[in-house]
């Protein structure tokens, strides 16, 4: 299993993440993006308004590495932040077959998505919630 039930439970209730790509030059780009659990492919489809003539696409066209953040602050008291990093390889997909936004894709976006093929998960406080005291951060590498 790439992701566990809490993982997914979590995912389910973000609605933004940030995705970093690289440049052709080697500079580093972080987007805001919305993105969605597709359950066919096990991965993450990030979709978006002219999603195919965006710099993150042609980034992605051009290395599919990335890394993915979702974050939130579940409670400032106490302080709990908590995040969900996924690091792995995606596709640059213009004409997607399976992706997740097929049933309900938001008005306006053209159809491509970005699709995200998990390799490493880095978490805190998803799982399991942080004791303040301890502040581990679980590690694992996805088959």
């Amino acid at each position: 299993m790439t992701f566990t039930d809490t993982e997914l439970s979590y995912m389910a209730g973000q609605r933004l993440g940030r995705l970093a790509t690289a440049q052709p030059d080697g500079t580093l780009q972080v987007s805001p993006v919305g993105f969605r659990y597709n359950d066919r492919t096990r991965t993450i489809d990030i979709a978006g308004h002219n999603m195919a003539a965006s710099r993150k696409f042609r980034n992605v066209a051009d290395n599919g590495r990335v890394a993915f953040v979702i974050d939130d602050v579940a409670s400032v008291d106490p302080w709990q932040p908590r995040f969900l990093e996924i690091r792995g390889h995606a596709e640059a997909i213009a004409e997607p077959a399976d992706s997740a936004y097929a049933d309900a894709a938001p008005p306006g976006f053209d159809g491509a998505i970005i699709r995200i093929h998990p390799e490493r998960l880095i978490s805190f406080g998803v799982n399991n919630p942080p004791d303040m005291g301890q502040r581990a951060i679980s590690t694992r590498n996805v088959d």
